[in-house]
């Protein structure tokens, strides 16, 4: 009974900050936002972070869930982040099923800044629109006010499971962009009914093609994708098309919304030339053929080996078939005519004559069926049976009589019917023109759409992602694995599973990608080949000894002796692939992370894991990978652009975690968004 469990352990905690109190303390507006905050201060650094405690974090979500039942259904259809089943894999999706032959195309980079008093004013009076409530409006405007809820343009932080980013960012960003959403839906309607040609037939419009001229229709469109604060706009107009839209969404952005968009970086783009950076992955306007390429001859003859070596499998089971079917047969007759010389009646303790019958008949309509699909063997009995018989000349049967004639037509007749092969060949013929034909028509609508439709490539950034290979230290100068030395401190256990969600984060955001196998490659490979490299360090041993100890697919064993497989196996990444629909965190929080374990006296506490009454934790020491690197997030020679990193004020802080929160750490199942961070502890 699992649920109740979880019920009485949430009651539990709740009794800490008791939600009835919480409740009277909002309704009767004596809520102190800031005595629920904590402000936790950078050890090399001026700057601090201001975090939210349990409590808080339990108001956040409340406010975060009456928003999306009162705007959930007024948002767009092209605004995701943030919303329940409209994460990035569905933009994705939307993007390569939805937008057909783009030209032009442009993403919105904003300048980064946070939002200020005139942001935060003018957030609230589109949230006054809809929901009548003065003491909401003001905790937002408080939380605001504490900088518990900080939103910051260009930051490279939303969407990623980090600590800085609060609860409410991604709805009451939605929010604020929802006037701009319907602007440019707006737009795009207009656009196109505008170039919509409303004399053309919608059945040609539908297919593309005017058979009267012999012309293609290309329809001009405007699309748009919005996930948080990233913006991306396209068309399949012309560059002026583009160049317009492109004033009118960084007006509305700067003049309506007030921010502040970095116009070197909102480029105009050809879709066919260039690719575009958009939502950590690589977008491109491509061929249909560059998605699905036709066989190349190699590929063909090698199919075409292994038809006629299962042809040559087929024909010898049968043959073993047949033989063994005449030798049980020859086995039965002499067992029959054996007996029949001992006796002179032969007499079955069972009735089995229609069990032989039936035997004996199956054989004898394979064997049938078998010789009358053999057109040569069918060709050579009928030129045999029906050539130079003296009964077909007119004399000869006018002097014989009419029954045997008959007899002979009859024959003669069953004779054409089952051993003519013209009927036979001529299906075959039939089958190998159809063939033909269909192949020669798909390869015409492969050439015409090549000439006529440009589909999106979606690829992962491969640069980026070696850049970031070698940055943590997975890959040497020369790109080969090598062992990280600061886990060594890590239990081997842990070590697995620190690269585990590592892999498994990587593989779930480039899943739906063109060039997924250089993703599964980097995971197989370098990411294994550095783990195992890593557990040889820590115990002073070879590679080789360490397979032998963990096996390639690293199992470790747990305290019952059974073994578990947390780093994907071989098997399970090759069946991965473009499956669902989903929301998955970018794997920076994974990669810039690590905890390791203190060994320390201190004294038992409790999980600060959100609704863990466990006492029985172990205290675990945060590092940053920034901060080992001494590197920032616009260095672009000492980080990966692109890449969020975790605030520089959890760097060497004690979390009190207990075993199943740590390795869901490590694992990534929860982040450090799902942790209080407000009770982490400096220890020396």
């Amino acid at each position: 009974m699992p649920k109740p469990r979880r019920l009485r352990r949430l009651r539990r905690r709740a009794d800490r900050f008791s939600i009835e109190a919480t409740a009277r303390e909002l309704r009767e507006k004596r809520f102190d936002v800031a005595a629920c905050c904590a402000t936790l201060g950078s050890r090399t650094s001026s700057s601090s972070l201001v975090l939210p405690n349990l409590k808080l974090k339990v108001v956040i979500e409340a406010i975060r869930m009456v928003l999306e039942v009162v705007y959930d259904e007024r948002f767009v259809t092209f605004s995701y982040g943030g919303r329940v089943g409209m994460g990035r894999h569905t933009a994705v999706r939307y993007l390569k099923n939805s937008v057909q032959s783009p030209s032009w195309w442009f993403t919105v980079r904003f300048k980064p800044h946070r939002f200020e008093h005139f942001h935060v004013e003018k957030l609230c009076a589109v949230i006054e629109r809809k929901v009548k409530d003065v003491v909401l409006i003001d905790l937002i405007k408080r939380l605001f006010q504490c900088k518990a809820l900080v939103i910051e343009f260009g930051g490279g932080w939303l969407g990623r499971g980090l600590p800085q980013e609060c609860g409410l960012c991604s709805i009451l960003m939605n929010v604020y962009f929802d006037g701009f959403d319907k602007e440019i839906q707006d737009l795009r309607l207009r656009e196109n009914r505008e170039n919509r040609v409303l004399d053309l037939d919608p059945k040609m419009i539908a297919s593309g093609l005017d058979s009267d001229s012999g012309a293609f229709y290309k329809p001009v469109k405007v699309y748009a994708v919005r996930y948080l604060d990233e913006i991306l706009v396209a068309t399949s107009g012309s560059k002026m098309l583009v160049m317009e839209l492109r004033m009118r969404v960084v007006k509305s952005l700067e003049l309506g919304l007030g921010l502040r968009v970095d116009k070197v970086n909102t480029a105009i783009h050809s879709a066919l030339d260039e690719k575009i950076e958009f939502l950590g992955l690589e977008f491109q306007a491509v061929p249909p053929s560059v998605l699905h390429r036709p066989m190349s001859e190699k590929a063909i003859r090698a199919r075409k080996k292994y038809l006629r070596q299962k042809q040559v499998r087929a024909l010898e089971l049968r043959n073993a078939r047949a033989r063994n079917r005449r030798k049980l047969g020859l086995q039965i007759f002499s067992h029959v005519y054996k007996k029949m010389k001992q006796s002179e009646c032969f007499k079955f303790d069972y009735k089995i004559e229609s069990e032989v019958r039936e035997i004996f008949r199956s054989w004898a309509n394979e064997v049938v069926l078998e010789f009358l699909g053999d057109i040569d063997e069918c060709q050579e009995w009928h030129r045999c049976l029906s050539a130079g018989d003296f009964l077909q000349l007119r004399h000869i049967r006018n002097q014989l009589p009419t029954e045997l004639v008959d007899a002979y037509d009859r024959f003669q007749e069953q004779v054409d019917k089952h051993l003519n092969p013209m009927k036979a060949r001529k299906v075959i013929e039939e089958e190998e023109r159809r063939v033909k034909e269909e192949e020669e028509q798909s390869y015409a609508k492969g050439t015409v759409e090549d000439l006529t439709r440009l589909c999106m490539k979606v690829e992962a950034p491969e640069i980026l992602i070696r850049k970031a290979v070698k940055l943590v230290g997975f890959t040497n100068h020369m790109g080969r694995p090598r062992p990280i030395e600061f886990l060594v401190a890590l239990e081997d256990a842990d070590i697995i599973k620190w690269y585990a969600g590592i892999a498994k984060r990587w593989l779930d955001f480039f899943c739906c990608t063109h060039n997924f196998q250089t993703v599964k490659t980097i995971v197989t490979y370098h990411l294994r080949f550095s783990c195992i490299l890593t557990l040889a360090e820590k115990h002073e041993s070879t590679k080789r000894e360490v397979i032998k100890h963990f096996s390639k697919d690293l199992k470790v064993y747990d305290m019952n002796g059974n073994h578990e497989v947390h780093f994907p196996t071989e098997r399970e990444v090759k069946m991965m692939g473009d499956r669902n629909l989903s929301d998955p965190k970018p794997v920076d929080g994974a990669l810039s992370l690590a905890v390791v374990r203190l060994a320390s006296d201190e004294p038992p506490s409790h999980c600060i894991a959100h609704f863990c009454d466990k006492t029985t934790t172990v205290f675990y020491r945060v590092h940053l990978l920034q901060n080992r690197l001494n590197a920032k997030l616009f260095e672009k020679e000492k980080w990966v652009q692109g890449m969020g990193l975790i605030h520089e004020t959890l760097d060497r802080k004690c979390l009190p975690l207990c075993t199943d929160h740590v390795n869901d750490l490590y694992m990534g199942r929860i982040t450090l968004q799902d942790i209080d961070c407000t009770s982490c502890v400096d220890v020396d």
